[in-house]
């Protein structure tokens, strides 16, 4: 935990202990991520100067979850952060990675936005929805939906847009329904007269993030690995702590306000290390095991892989922390 009278300090952490004579050797990593707001913690992490205090040189990359696993694949970064069933796909296209903490859970913060005149999910046969390319998220949520109204992605027209373009282009008019998740969601959710937010993962809930890293980069640094995991736990103890300046850090990293970012925050849930230790003990088993049968239907892998070969949970259960 991250003592309060620390904080004003924190940001200025990592320069300082760089030119400290007696500082620590730091183990570098680049990390992908997007501008989601369930992975703020680890842009909150690296500008607080947690993860310099534990030892890490951080250089975070902004780069698409289409592409996130390219960057993996040639090295650019070592470990990245994403939904639990991206991992899958990436895994059956050949990129092997480890998970080894959750980031967070949606709750609302993803959601299907369609036009008023739209009743139902199932109103939407037929019709055009926006959603980023196969292999992500958001494409995942619209499967997922669709599954559950009875239909498939063979039932719609999907366009691939990424969240922010998806949701501007709903908004201007284009599409009849886009997937997208925050900030992005309130965008249309401030804008009725364009949409509505027809169901988010309050509905149903199958949006849950996770950090993982190339199985390379943990077998050669065990204790950065560790040390990844304590940094994201104490950005969100801090969270707690001084929620206003940390939403104040990690809006402007999303170009929000303090305020703005708590609002989109308010509709997902950080995990800490009790709330990792019970996701790694059954529900992400139980999850990555239904979402593999899922992406096997739709064609995104051809076999299931080895669920337990897609995790490292030595460094949220059995006394890794």
């Amino acid at each position: 935990m991250i003592s309060l009278k620390r904080f004003a300090a924190l940001a200025a952490f990592g320069a300082v202990a760089a030119a400290s004579a007696g500082a620590q050797a730091q183990t570098k990593v680049s990390v992908g991520i997007s501008g989601w707001t369930g992975f703020a913690p680890l842009v909150l992490a690296k500008e607080a100067g947690i993860f310099a205090k534990n030892g890490l040189d951080v250089t975070i990359k902004k780069i698409p979850q289409k592409d996130r696993h390219l960057a993996i694949a040639s090295g650019d970064i070592q470990c990245a952060a994403t939904t639990v069933e991206t991992w899958i796909v990436w895994d059956a296209a050949g990129i092997k990675t480890k998970q080894i903490f959750q980031l967070d859970k949606s709750y609302g913060a993803d959601g299907m936005v369609t036009r008023n005149t739209t009743a139902s999910i199932k109103d939407l046969k037929g019709k055009t929805v926006a959603a980023s390319a196969p292999g992500t998220s958001p494409y995942f949520a619209l499967a997922w939906m669709l599954k559950e109204n009875g239909m498939s992605v063979k039932d719609v027209t999907v366009v691939n847009m990424e969240p922010g373009p998806a949701a501007q282009a709903f908004i201007a008019g284009q599409n009849d329904a886009a997937l997208t998740y925050e900030p992005y969601l309130s965008a249309v959710r401030d804008k009725p007269e364009a949409g509505k937010i027809i169901a988010t993962t309050l509905d149903y809930p199958m949006v849950m993030d996770t950090f993982g890293c190339t199985p390379a980069f943990l077998a050669a640094n065990d204790d950065a690995a560790k040390a990844l995991t304590k940094s994201y736990f104490e950005a969100v103890a801090l969270i707690k702590s001084e929620q206003a300046k940390a939403y104040g850090i990690m809006g402007a990293d999303v170009k929000q306000t303090g305020e703005q970012f708590g609002k989109s925050a308010g509709y997902l849930r950080w995990a800490d290390a009790e709330g990792n230790k019970a996701f790694f003990s059954g529900e992400w088993q139980a999850f990555s095991a239904k979402a593999a049968d899922l992406l096997l239907e739709i064609g995104l892998i051809k076999s299931k892989p080895e669920i337990n070969s897609l995790v490292e949970t030595k460094y949220v259960i059995g006394g890794a922390m």
